[in-house]
């Protein structure tokens, strides 16, 4: 595809990736079976095994996720909070500010959400994963080795596995709840792309909205939903569209990136919509 021209352009020694419609893949580029260091794209597979907990019984969205005894608002962050950064807890989970109030981009908060999970159901979180996301979407060369915030490595055909049989999985009503804003209104900085008010987010995935700038491309939906990672990778879904992207790099994201990720994406449209 042309669009995939464009990432031979890109200054990386190595890319892969794929554009997903309802049904799989559509067109793919690159070694999409090479395993690729995620950064945090991990948050939406801690997302998913967090739901499915939630599902399944063992865990709350509403379940206290870590005591914050620096600020007195009345109540601790919830489960729900730190899924969509919104439990005041700093980058590294210190204490910043009472839940609800902004959105700070927090990788603490999603170890604090993975360990509910393992107090909760008694098993390590990766564990969890293996069993309850991993295994059954058939994704054999994913794995989480790390931080739940950051810690996984996968490649190119898991990732579309993830994308394409996650309903299959989840109710679509987790589905519904994963990826519509929760608490909307919060302001906040987007890692890479400064301060967006709003800094729209779901219990899990990155909201588009209406943020500017973005990683995504100008022409994706405000409903668009993902995660970019530091180790120069994104996945994003377009549920308006139809149509969704992942790309994985070997070179950290950086300037570099800024102009070339919503150009692809914008070409990606252009094509399918």
């Amino acid at each position: 595809m042309t669009y995939f021209a464009l990432l031979d352009e890109w200054p990386v020694e190595k890319v892969a990736a794929a554009v997903i419609g309802p049904n799989g893949a559509i067109s793919r580029h690159g070694d999409t079976t090479a395993v690729f260091a995620l950064a945090s794209i991990t948050k939406l597979f801690t997302a998913a095994g967090v739901h499915l907990a939630v599902e399944e019984g063992s865990v709350s969205l509403d379940d206290d996720a870590g005591t914050l005894s620096a600020h007195d608002s009345g109540r601790g962050a919830t489960v729900a909070d730190v899924l969509a950064h919104a439990g005041g807890f700093g980058p590294t989970g210190d204490v910043l500010d009472d839940p609800g109030r902004r959105r700070i981009y927090s990788n603490g908060g999603y170890e604090l959400a993975a360990a509910v999970v393992e107090a909760n159901t008694a098993m390590a979180f990766a564990d969890y994963l293996n069993e309850g996301l991993f295994a059954p979407l058939a994704m054999s060369a994913t794995s989480l080795t790390g931080s739940p915030a950051y810690g996984a490595s996968s490649s190119v055909d898991d990732l579309v596995a993830f994308v394409t049989a996650l309903p299959q999985l989840l109710a679509l009503e987790t589905i519904a709840a994963m990826t519509n804003p929760y608490l909307p209104e919060l302001i906040g900085v987007l890692p890479g792309y400064g301060r967006q008010a709003p800094n729209v987010w779901g219990l899990g995935p990155e909201i588009r909205g209406t943020k500017a700038p973005h990683w995504t491309g100008t022409q994706n939906s405000a409903s668009t939903w993902g995660h970019f990672g530091q180790a120069g990778t994104f996945l994003w879904v377009d549920p308006e569209r139809a149509v969704s992207a992942v790309v994985l790099t070997s070179r950290t994201f950086g300037d570099w990136a800024l102009p070339l990720w919503p150009a692809f994406s914008d070409a990606v449209l252009d094509a399918h919509t």
